[in-house]
Protein backbone atom coordinates (compact mmCIF):
# COMPACT_ATOMS: atom_id res chain seq x y z
CA UNK A 1 0.00 0.00 0.00
CA UNK A 2 1.21 3.50 -0.82
CA UNK A 3 1.29 6.23 1.79
CA UNK A 4 -0.49 9.57 1.79
CA UNK A 5 -0.62 12.30 4.40
CA UNK A 6 -4.10 13.71 4.98
CA UNK A 7 -3.79 17.41 5.76
CA UNK A 8 -6.71 19.29 7.27
CA UNK A 9 -7.28 23.02 7.47
CA UNK A 10 -9.78 24.88 9.63
CA UNK A 11 -10.02 28.67 9.51
CA UNK A 12 -9.80 28.79 5.72
CA UNK A 13 -13.36 27.42 5.55
CA UNK A 14 -14.56 30.80 6.85
CA UNK A 15 -12.88 32.96 4.21
CA UNK A 16 -15.62 32.87 1.57
CA UNK A 17 -14.50 35.05 -1.37
CA UNK A 18 -10.82 34.85 -0.36
CA UNK A 19 -10.77 31.12 0.20
CA UNK A 20 -9.33 30.21 -3.21
CA UNK A 21 -6.45 32.66 -2.79
CA UNK A 22 -5.77 31.49 0.77
CA UNK A 23 -5.78 27.84 -0.28
CA UNK A 24 -3.40 28.62 -3.14
CA UNK A 25 -0.90 30.14 -0.69
CA UNK A 26 -1.33 27.15 1.65
CA UNK A 27 -0.60 24.70 -1.17
CA UNK A 28 2.52 26.68 -2.14
CA UNK A 29 3.74 26.64 1.48
CA UNK A 30 3.11 22.90 1.72
CA UNK A 31 5.13 22.26 -1.43
CA UNK A 32 7.91 24.35 0.03
CA UNK A 33 7.75 22.32 3.27
CA UNK A 34 8.16 18.94 1.55
CA UNK A 35 10.72 20.12 -1.01
CA UNK A 36 13.68 17.75 -1.11
CA UNK A 37 11.68 14.66 -0.14
CA UNK A 38 11.94 12.40 -3.19
CA UNK A 39 8.57 11.56 -4.67
CA UNK A 40 6.54 13.91 -2.47
CA UNK A 41 3.54 15.33 -4.31
CA UNK A 42 0.86 17.73 -3.06
CA UNK A 43 -2.69 17.05 -4.27
CA UNK A 44 -5.43 19.54 -3.34
CA UNK A 45 -8.93 18.05 -3.07
CA UNK A 46 -12.18 19.46 -1.74
CA UNK A 47 -11.79 20.26 1.96
CA UNK A 48 -8.45 18.45 2.26
CA UNK A 49 -4.94 18.36 0.88
CA UNK A 50 -3.21 15.04 0.23
CA UNK A 51 0.57 14.70 0.21
CA UNK A 52 1.70 11.52 -1.54
CA UNK A 53 5.01 9.93 -0.52
CA UNK A 54 6.73 6.72 -1.62
CA UNK A 55 7.33 4.96 1.71
CA UNK A 56 7.03 5.07 5.50
CA UNK A 57 10.33 6.89 6.06
CA UNK A 58 9.32 9.68 3.67
CA UNK A 59 5.90 9.81 5.29
CA UNK A 60 7.37 10.39 8.75
CA UNK A 61 9.68 13.14 7.49
CA UNK A 62 6.94 14.85 5.49
CA UNK A 63 4.44 14.68 8.35
CA UNK A 64 6.93 16.28 10.74
CA UNK A 65 7.52 19.15 8.31
CA UNK A 66 3.82 19.62 7.56
CA UNK A 67 3.10 19.90 11.29
CA UNK A 68 4.93 23.22 11.10
CA UNK A 69 2.85 24.69 8.25
CA UNK A 70 0.53 27.49 9.35
CA UNK A 71 -3.02 27.05 8.08
CA UNK A 72 -3.07 23.30 8.70
CA UNK A 73 -4.77 22.09 11.89
CA UNK A 74 -3.77 18.41 11.77
CA UNK A 75 -2.14 15.74 9.62
CA UNK A 76 -2.45 11.95 9.51
CA UNK A 77 -0.25 9.36 7.81
CA UNK A 78 -2.65 7.05 5.99
CA UNK A 79 -2.60 3.84 3.99
CA UNK A 80 -4.40 4.07 0.64
CA UNK A 81 -6.80 1.32 -0.46
CA UNK A 82 -9.49 0.94 -3.05
CA UNK A 83 -13.01 2.11 -2.21
CA UNK A 84 -13.90 -1.41 -1.16
CA UNK A 85 -15.05 -2.51 2.29
CA UNK A 86 -12.90 -5.65 2.34
CA UNK A 87 -9.75 -3.70 1.43
CA UNK A 88 -10.57 -1.02 3.97
CA UNK A 89 -11.13 -3.61 6.69
CA UNK A 90 -7.89 -5.46 5.96
CA UNK A 91 -5.90 -2.22 6.11
CA UNK A 92 -7.59 -1.14 9.36
CA UNK A 93 -6.94 -4.51 11.05
CA UNK A 94 -3.27 -4.42 10.01
CA UNK A 95 -2.93 -0.87 11.31
CA UNK A 96 -4.67 -1.61 14.63
CA UNK A 97 -2.54 -4.70 15.21
CA UNK A 98 0.65 -2.76 14.51
CA UNK A 99 -0.38 0.01 16.91
CA UNK A 100 -1.30 -2.61 19.54
CA UNK A 101 2.20 -4.05 19.38
CA UNK A 102 3.98 -0.68 19.31
CA UNK A 103 1.92 1.42 21.74
CA UNK A 104 -0.09 -1.19 23.66
CA UNK A 105 -3.40 0.71 23.78
CA UNK A 106 -6.12 -0.79 25.95
CA UNK A 107 -9.04 0.50 23.88
CA UNK A 108 -9.92 1.78 20.43
CA UNK A 109 -12.59 3.48 18.37
CA UNK A 110 -13.24 3.50 14.62
CA UNK A 111 -14.19 6.89 13.15
CA UNK A 112 -15.46 6.60 9.59
CA UNK A 113 -16.24 9.40 7.15
CA UNK A 114 -17.86 8.80 3.76
CA UNK A 115 -17.40 11.72 1.35
CA UNK A 116 -18.55 9.46 -1.49
CA UNK A 117 -22.27 9.12 -0.79
CA UNK A 118 -22.57 6.52 -3.56
CA UNK A 119 -20.51 4.11 -1.47
CA UNK A 120 -23.02 1.40 -0.47
CA UNK A 121 -22.18 1.39 3.25
CA UNK A 122 -23.04 4.36 5.54
CA UNK A 123 -20.35 5.68 7.84
CA UNK A 124 -21.81 4.07 10.97
CA UNK A 125 -21.99 0.66 9.26
CA UNK A 126 -18.37 0.98 8.13
CA UNK A 127 -17.29 1.71 11.70
CA UNK A 128 -19.26 -1.20 13.12
CA UNK A 129 -18.00 -3.69 10.54
CA UNK A 130 -14.35 -2.66 10.79
CA UNK A 131 -14.51 -2.40 14.60
CA UNK A 132 -15.81 -5.97 14.84
CA UNK A 133 -12.95 -7.31 12.75
CA UNK A 134 -10.41 -5.40 14.84
CA UNK A 135 -11.83 -6.92 18.04
CA UNK A 136 -11.56 -10.41 16.53
CA UNK A 137 -7.96 -9.87 15.39
CA UNK A 138 -6.51 -7.96 18.35
CA UNK A 139 -8.74 -8.43 21.37
CA UNK A 140 -8.81 -4.68 22.00
CA UNK A 141 -11.80 -3.24 23.83
CA UNK A 142 -14.04 -0.60 22.32
CA UNK A 143 -14.29 2.81 24.04
CA UNK A 144 -16.26 5.39 22.05
CA UNK A 145 -15.67 8.18 24.60
CA UNK A 146 -11.95 8.14 25.51
CA UNK A 147 -10.21 5.58 23.30
CA UNK A 148 -6.45 5.22 23.48
CA UNK A 149 -6.35 4.39 19.75
CA UNK A 150 -8.47 6.09 17.09
CA UNK A 151 -8.64 4.33 13.73
CA UNK A 152 -9.76 6.80 11.09
CA UNK A 153 -11.33 5.89 7.75
CA UNK A 154 -12.17 8.28 4.93
CA UNK A 155 -13.90 6.92 1.82
CA UNK A 156 -13.57 8.97 -1.38
CA UNK A 157 -14.87 8.27 -4.88
CA UNK A 158 -12.18 5.90 -6.08
CA UNK A 159 -10.08 5.26 -2.99
CA UNK A 160 -10.09 5.15 0.79
CA UNK A 161 -7.67 6.21 3.51
CA UNK A 162 -7.00 4.39 6.77
CA UNK A 163 -4.96 5.99 9.56
CA UNK A 164 -4.30 6.03 13.30
CA UNK A 165 -5.04 9.34 15.02
CA UNK A 166 -3.96 12.81 13.98
CA UNK A 167 -0.90 14.96 14.65
CA UNK A 168 -1.61 18.56 15.63
CA UNK A 169 -0.49 21.39 13.35
CA UNK A 170 -0.43 25.09 14.33
CA UNK A 171 -3.62 26.23 12.58
CA UNK A 172 -4.06 29.92 11.83
CA UNK A 173 -3.62 31.36 8.35
CA UNK A 174 -1.06 30.48 5.66
CA UNK A 175 2.07 32.61 5.85
CA UNK A 176 1.86 35.36 3.25
CA UNK A 177 -1.89 35.97 3.01
CA UNK A 178 -1.79 38.94 5.41
CA UNK A 179 1.14 40.80 3.88
CA UNK A 180 4.70 41.30 5.13
CA UNK A 181 6.12 42.78 8.33
CA UNK A 182 9.51 43.37 9.92
CA UNK A 183 10.20 41.71 13.28
CA UNK A 184 12.48 43.44 15.79
CA UNK A 185 14.28 40.27 16.90
CA UNK A 186 16.46 40.06 20.00
CA UNK A 187 18.02 37.12 21.79
CA UNK A 188 15.35 36.99 24.48
CA UNK A 189 12.32 34.79 24.97
CA UNK A 190 9.65 37.23 23.83
CA UNK A 191 10.44 38.44 20.32
CA UNK A 192 10.76 34.97 18.68
CA UNK A 193 7.37 34.05 20.13
CA UNK A 194 5.91 37.33 18.85
CA UNK A 195 7.25 36.49 15.40
CA UNK A 196 5.73 33.00 15.52
CA UNK A 197 2.34 34.39 16.52
CA UNK A 198 2.48 36.96 13.72
CA UNK A 199 3.25 34.26 11.17
CA UNK A 200 0.28 32.30 12.49
CA UNK A 201 -1.92 35.22 11.45
CA UNK A 202 -0.58 35.02 7.91
CA UNK A 203 2.26 37.56 8.01
CA UNK A 204 5.42 36.86 6.05
CA UNK A 205 8.35 38.13 8.11
CA UNK A 206 11.85 39.47 7.84
CA UNK A 207 13.74 40.46 10.99
CA UNK A 208 16.14 43.13 12.13
CA UNK A 209 18.65 42.53 14.93
CA UNK A 210 20.53 45.40 16.61
CA UNK A 211 24.10 44.42 17.46
CA UNK A 212 26.44 46.46 19.69
CA UNK A 213 30.03 45.19 19.49
CA UNK A 214 32.39 45.10 21.32
CA UNK A 215 30.07 45.33 24.33
CA UNK A 216 27.94 42.54 22.85
CA UNK A 217 29.94 39.61 21.49
CA UNK A 218 29.59 37.33 18.49
CA UNK A 219 28.00 34.61 20.59
CA UNK A 220 25.00 36.91 21.06
CA UNK A 221 24.76 37.40 17.32
CA UNK A 222 25.06 33.64 16.74
CA UNK A 223 22.29 33.09 19.28
CA UNK A 224 19.95 35.37 17.32
CA UNK A 225 20.89 33.62 14.07
CA UNK A 226 19.97 30.30 15.67
CA UNK A 227 16.62 31.72 16.75
CA UNK A 228 16.08 32.93 13.19
CA UNK A 229 16.72 29.48 11.77
CA UNK A 230 14.35 27.97 14.32
CA UNK A 231 11.61 30.34 13.15
CA UNK A 232 12.47 29.58 9.52
CA UNK A 233 11.64 25.93 10.19
CA UNK A 234 8.06 27.16 10.65
CA UNK A 235 8.33 29.28 7.47
CA UNK A 236 7.97 32.19 9.90
CA UNK A 237 11.10 34.14 8.89
CA UNK A 238 12.90 34.77 5.59
CA UNK A 239 15.89 36.89 6.57
CA UNK A 240 17.67 38.75 9.36
CA UNK A 241 19.24 42.17 8.85
CA UNK A 242 22.02 42.89 11.36
CA UNK A 243 22.40 46.57 12.27
CA UNK A 244 25.48 47.87 14.09
CA UNK A 245 24.00 49.95 16.89
CA UNK A 246 26.99 50.69 19.13
CA UNK A 247 27.78 54.30 18.22
CA UNK A 248 24.13 55.32 18.01
CA UNK A 249 23.44 53.76 21.39
CA UNK A 250 26.36 55.61 22.95
CA UNK A 251 25.20 58.95 21.53
CA UNK A 252 21.67 58.39 22.79
CA UNK A 253 23.07 57.70 26.23
CA UNK A 254 24.96 61.00 26.13
CA UNK A 255 22.15 63.30 24.91
CA UNK A 256 19.33 62.19 27.19
CA UNK A 257 18.75 61.72 30.90
CA UNK A 258 19.63 58.19 32.06
CA UNK A 259 16.05 57.31 32.92
CA UNK A 260 14.99 57.88 29.28
CA UNK A 261 17.66 55.61 27.80
CA UNK A 262 15.41 52.62 27.11
CA UNK A 263 12.77 54.75 25.43
CA UNK A 264 15.38 56.55 23.31
CA UNK A 265 16.95 53.25 22.23
CA UNK A 266 13.59 51.85 21.21
CA UNK A 267 12.55 55.00 19.35
CA UNK A 268 15.74 54.90 17.30
CA UNK A 269 15.21 51.21 16.57
CA UNK A 270 11.75 52.07 15.26
CA UNK A 271 13.17 54.67 12.88
CA UNK A 272 15.87 52.33 11.56
CA UNK A 273 13.37 49.49 11.22
CA UNK A 274 11.05 51.78 9.27
CA UNK A 275 13.74 52.52 6.68
CA UNK A 276 14.61 48.84 6.37
CA UNK A 277 10.91 48.05 6.00
CA UNK A 278 10.73 50.45 3.05
CA UNK A 279 13.37 48.38 1.26
CA UNK A 280 11.84 45.03 2.26
CA UNK A 281 8.30 46.10 1.25
CA UNK A 282 7.00 45.46 4.76
CA UNK A 283 3.79 47.17 5.81
CA UNK A 284 4.20 46.83 9.59
CA UNK A 285 6.62 46.28 12.45
CA UNK A 286 6.38 43.49 15.04
CA UNK A 287 7.92 43.58 18.52
CA UNK A 288 7.98 41.32 21.56
CA UNK A 289 6.95 44.16 23.86
CA UNK A 290 4.51 43.42 26.62
CA UNK A 291 2.44 45.53 28.99
CA UNK A 292 3.80 45.72 32.53
CA UNK A 293 6.18 42.77 32.26
CA UNK A 294 9.15 44.99 33.16
CA UNK A 295 9.19 48.45 34.69
CA UNK A 296 9.72 50.25 31.37
CA UNK A 297 6.82 48.53 29.59
CA UNK A 298 4.08 50.97 30.52
CA UNK A 299 1.41 52.28 28.21
CA UNK A 300 2.99 55.75 28.40
CA UNK A 301 6.39 54.40 27.36
CA UNK A 302 4.92 52.29 24.57
CA UNK A 303 3.11 55.36 23.30
CA UNK A 304 6.32 57.40 23.28
CA UNK A 305 8.16 54.60 21.47
CA UNK A 306 5.48 54.03 18.85
CA UNK A 307 5.35 57.75 18.03
CA UNK A 308 8.73 57.39 16.33
CA UNK A 309 7.42 54.78 13.86
CA UNK A 310 5.74 55.48 10.53
CA UNK A 311 4.08 52.07 10.37
CA UNK A 312 1.67 50.14 12.50
CA UNK A 313 3.48 48.41 15.37
CA UNK A 314 2.06 44.99 16.22
CA UNK A 315 2.65 43.58 19.71
CA UNK A 316 1.23 40.03 19.78
CA UNK A 317 2.35 39.48 23.41
CA UNK A 318 0.82 42.62 24.88
CA UNK A 319 -1.67 40.64 27.00
CA UNK A 320 0.51 37.60 27.71
CA UNK A 321 2.09 36.94 31.07
CA UNK A 322 5.57 35.43 31.20
CA UNK A 323 4.28 31.93 31.89
CA UNK A 324 2.19 32.02 28.70
CA UNK A 325 5.16 33.21 26.67
CA UNK A 326 7.58 30.67 28.13
CA UNK A 327 5.14 27.81 27.52
CA UNK A 328 4.74 28.80 23.88
CA UNK A 329 8.50 29.28 23.47
CA UNK A 330 9.03 25.73 24.71
CA UNK A 331 6.40 24.40 22.31
CA UNK A 332 7.82 26.07 19.22
CA UNK A 333 11.42 25.18 20.09
CA UNK A 334 13.00 28.59 20.80
CA UNK A 335 13.14 28.58 24.61
CA UNK A 336 16.41 26.66 25.12
CA UNK A 337 18.22 29.02 22.76
CA UNK A 338 16.65 32.17 24.21
CA UNK A 339 17.86 31.39 27.74
CA UNK A 340 21.50 30.95 26.73
CA UNK A 341 23.54 33.46 28.82
CA UNK A 342 24.49 35.88 26.04
CA UNK A 343 23.09 39.42 26.31
CA UNK A 344 21.95 41.65 23.45
CA UNK A 345 21.93 45.43 23.12
CA UNK A 346 18.57 45.70 24.90
CA UNK A 347 20.42 45.00 28.15
CA UNK A 348 23.25 47.45 27.44
CA UNK A 349 23.52 50.79 29.28
CA UNK A 350 20.16 50.22 30.98
CA UNK A 351 19.57 52.62 33.93
CA UNK A 352 18.77 51.31 37.38
CA UNK A 353 15.55 53.31 37.45
CA UNK A 354 14.10 53.66 33.94
CA UNK A 355 11.29 56.11 33.24
CA UNK A 356 7.83 54.59 33.56
CA UNK A 357 5.80 57.51 32.21
CA UNK A 358 7.94 58.95 29.41
CA UNK A 359 6.56 61.86 27.43
CA UNK A 360 7.06 62.22 23.68
CA UNK A 361 8.19 65.82 24.04
CA UNK A 362 10.93 64.84 26.53
CA UNK A 363 12.25 62.22 24.12
CA UNK A 364 12.16 64.67 21.21
CA UNK A 365 13.99 67.29 23.28
CA UNK A 366 16.84 64.84 23.94
CA UNK A 367 16.96 63.67 20.32
CA UNK A 368 17.25 67.29 19.12
CA UNK A 369 20.80 67.30 20.52
CA UNK A 370 21.96 64.82 17.85
CA UNK A 371 21.56 64.34 14.09
CA UNK A 372 18.94 61.62 14.15
CA UNK A 373 18.65 61.35 10.37
CA UNK A 374 22.42 60.91 10.00
CA UNK A 375 22.48 58.16 12.64
CA UNK A 376 19.62 56.33 10.95
CA UNK A 377 21.30 56.57 7.55
CA UNK A 378 24.64 55.35 8.91
CA UNK A 379 23.05 52.40 10.69
CA UNK A 380 21.13 51.35 7.58
CA UNK A 381 24.15 51.76 5.31
CA UNK A 382 26.24 49.41 7.44
CA UNK A 383 23.55 46.75 7.72
CA UNK A 384 23.99 43.20 6.45
CA UNK A 385 21.11 40.99 5.45
CA UNK A 386 21.35 37.22 5.98
CA UNK A 387 18.92 35.02 4.07
CA UNK A 388 17.62 32.01 6.00
CA UNK A 389 17.24 28.58 4.48
CA UNK A 390 13.59 27.49 4.05
CA UNK A 391 13.95 24.45 6.30
CA UNK A 392 15.96 26.37 8.88
CA UNK A 393 19.07 24.30 8.25
CA UNK A 394 22.59 25.52 7.61
CA UNK A 395 24.22 28.80 8.52
CA UNK A 396 22.35 31.06 6.14
CA UNK A 397 23.97 33.27 3.56
CA UNK A 398 24.14 36.92 2.72
CA UNK A 399 21.81 38.01 -0.05
CA UNK A 400 23.36 37.51 -3.45
CA UNK A 401 26.74 36.24 -2.19
CA UNK A 402 26.72 32.55 -1.21
CA UNK A 403 29.50 32.98 1.34
CA UNK A 404 29.31 31.31 4.72
CA UNK A 405 30.08 34.61 6.41
CA UNK A 406 27.72 37.28 5.07
CA UNK A 407 29.07 40.32 3.31
CA UNK A 408 27.54 43.73 3.76
CA UNK A 409 24.40 44.33 1.74
CA UNK A 410 23.72 47.93 0.86
CA UNK A 411 20.24 49.04 1.92
CA UNK A 412 19.41 52.57 0.80
CA UNK A 413 18.10 55.08 3.36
Amino acid sequence: MSRVILCRFGELFLKSGNRRRFEGVLHKNMRRAVAGIDGARVEPVHGRVFVHVPDDAAALEAAERLQRVFGLVSVSIAAVTGADLDQITAAAVTLADRERQLCRPASFKVEARRTNKAFPHPSLDIARHVGGRIIEATGLAVDVHQPELRVGIEVATDRAFVYAGARAAPGGLPVGVSGRALLLLSGGIDSPVAGWLSAKRGLALDAVYFHSPPYIGEKSRDKVMTLGHQLARWQALDSITVVRFTETQKRLREVGPPELAVVLYRRMMMRIADVLADTLHADGLVTGENLGQVASQTIQNLTAIQAAARRVVLRPLVTYDKVDTVNLARRIGTYDTSVLPFDDCCSLFVPRHPATAARIQDAERAEARMDVAADVAAAVASAERIMLTPAGEGSGQSEGRGAARPAIVDLPP
